[in-house]
């Protein structure tokens, strides 16, 4: 095997060949040149799809000529499962004419059974140019969406600027009108217009604040009163057809959180319920209860439920997905935003829904201890002391999430997007006290990031991220978590490899 270029590293390959025998010497002489390869043989069309839709394969490697079967009609099932799974044509029947129209239908190389020693060099340029095609094809689409969040960034300030200017005179219009007029419905209206000024205004700020990678100060929040504000903003926003149900809570049950933020959160929620049932109408209800979780911890659940349309799965599994969305105006930002503001106090959002038979969104918030609510904001700080955290994740949207949720809890993330990257901030500004390291990230793999980090004289824990089923690799760390990464989850490792939880 050619020692030029990246190690392969461990490999599957799907070897389309009749005869045991020739199949056999070739695995041999793969294994000879230093290949660690995994084969799974096939000889007919209905073996090969059963084996593209089981595990995933690095390359496929097809004799031209088999009974019944051709290597033509092997590389047409192949592209019809997944057409960048590099194919190589290993015969000893195929000529120049052949290899010419085998190359022009889409296969990555030929080699002919007479002169194999090619074969290995073949398989390990095949398998580096798909891996590379892969790897560009996502550095370009986060490069396309980390231009889009900068340009979302942009247009934030720009706005913010411009609507504290519009919406002041809804912060002014209530006092006036409450000197010329003492009639009870005026001052409702005015009421009304007051609270709208003020949630123009912070949600304005907000916006700002989560492009900018900043969170206001948490404070401690009335369920009730919350529910009452949002049922005050509703009102204009229902239709006859739609019937909103507030069932208010205690008095004490209370929640940690920014105001604003969750104010915003509730009433996109209600929103998107109220659309949902603008053609056939229904019930939108809003309520909360306290529950506990296996683990013993205490959860407050506010939920959104309506009537509506519902949604299908595959609808659901792209809910959270920055820009997705299924309204013809929408941005596909608001449900994204309700996410980070649920997980940036340890929360979750669950959803339930079926088509025809409307949708429950729950947020699980953590319900405060007694003595945890001082109401100030080093309280809601404390728990980070400003340890140093190196996060280093290929996932621009990702990235830029767990940055603010380990802010949010007075940790100070050092955020870098690349290996390459987050060497040159330790290099510039010291180590950290922890790493967390996603496994996919490029220019430099987790492992030699690792390496050069120990070198320098990193000790700290380590928190690996990597998509289910992948192997561990071998390396030491204190967790592995797999993606999407929960933040809760994420929280808990941090507290534990820190010592910060017994």
């Amino acid at each position: 095997m050619p020692q030029s270029g990246t190690p392969l590293g461990p490999v599957r390959i799907l070897l389309v060949e009749d005869s045991e025998l020739d199949a056999e010497l070739l695995m041999e002489q793969l294994h000879e040149a230093g290949l660690d390869a995994e084969f799974v043989r096939v000889d007919a069309a209905e073996d090969l799809r059963a084996a593209l839709a089981g595990a995933p394969f690095d390359l496929v490697l097809s004799d031209m000529e088999l009974p019944g079967f051709s290597g033509y009609q092997a590389l047409e099932i192949l592209r019809a499962h997944d057409p960048r799974l590099p194919f190589v044509f290993f015969s000893g029947t195929i000529g120049e004419e052949a290899a010419v129209k085998a190359l022009q239908e889409g296969a990555s190389d030929y080699v002919l059974k007479h002169t194999p020693a090619r074969l290995p060099s073949a398989v390990a340029r095949a398998i580096r140019e798909a891996r590379s095609e892969r790897e560009r094809e996502h550095a370009e689409r986060e490069l396309m969406r980390s231009q889009r969040l900068d340009c979302l960034a942009m247009l934030a300030a720009g706005l913010s600027h411009d609507l504290r200017n519009i919406l002041q005179p809804l912060l002014i219009v209530p006092d006036l009108l409450s000197t010329y007029s003492d009639d009870p419905k005026i001052l409702r209206l005015g009421a009304v217009i007051s609270e709208s000024g003020k949630r123009g205004h912070e949600m304005a700020d907000s916006m700002l604040s989560f492009v900018r990678g900043s969170r206001k100060a948490s404070e401690t929040i009335s369920v009730a009163a919350l529910f009452s504000a949002v049922q005050l903003l509703l009102q204009g926003s229902l239709s006859r057809q739609v019937r909103l149900t507030v069932e208010l809570p205690p008095e004490d049950l209370l929640i940690e959180g920014n105001y604003t933020e969750f104010q915003q959160c509730l009433i996109n929620l209600c929103l998107n319920g109220i659309q949902a049932m603008a053609e056939r109408g229904g019930q939108l209800t809003l309520s909360a209860t306290q529950t506990v979780a296996d683990d013993g911890q205490d959860y407050v659940v506010l939920r959104v439920s309506d009537e509506g349309s519902g949604m299908d799965e595959a609808t659901r599994q792209q809910l959270f997905t920055p820009f997705f969305t299924t309204k013809a105006s929408g941005t596909g930002l608001g449900l994204m935003s309700c996410k980070r503001i649920v997980e940036s106090v340890r929360g979750r959002i669950e959803v339930n829904s079926a088509q025809g038979q409307g949708t429950a969104f729950e947020l699980h918030l953590p319900a405060p201890a007694v003595d945890d609510w001082s109401g100030t904001e080093d309280a809601a700080f404390r728990d980070g002391e400003g340890r140093r955290i190196l996060l280093v994740d290929g996932d621009a949207t990702r990235l830029s999430l767990l940055g603010n949720a380990l802010a949010s809890q007075g940790y100070d993330p050092i955020m870098a997007p690349d290996g390459a990257n987050a060497l040159q901030q330790i290099a510039r500004d010291g180590l950290p006290q922890l790493a967390i390291i996603d496994d996919d990230i490029l220019l430099l793999s987790a492992a030699d990031v690792l390496a050069v980090l120990q070198e320098a004289g990193f000790d700290g824990p380590v928190i690996r991220l990597r998509e289910p089923g992948t192997p561990d690799g071998g390396h030491d760390c204190a967790a592995t978590l797999t993606k999407p990464v929960q933040v809760q989850a994420l929280f808990s490792a941090i507290e534990h490899a820190l010592g910060l939880r017994s």
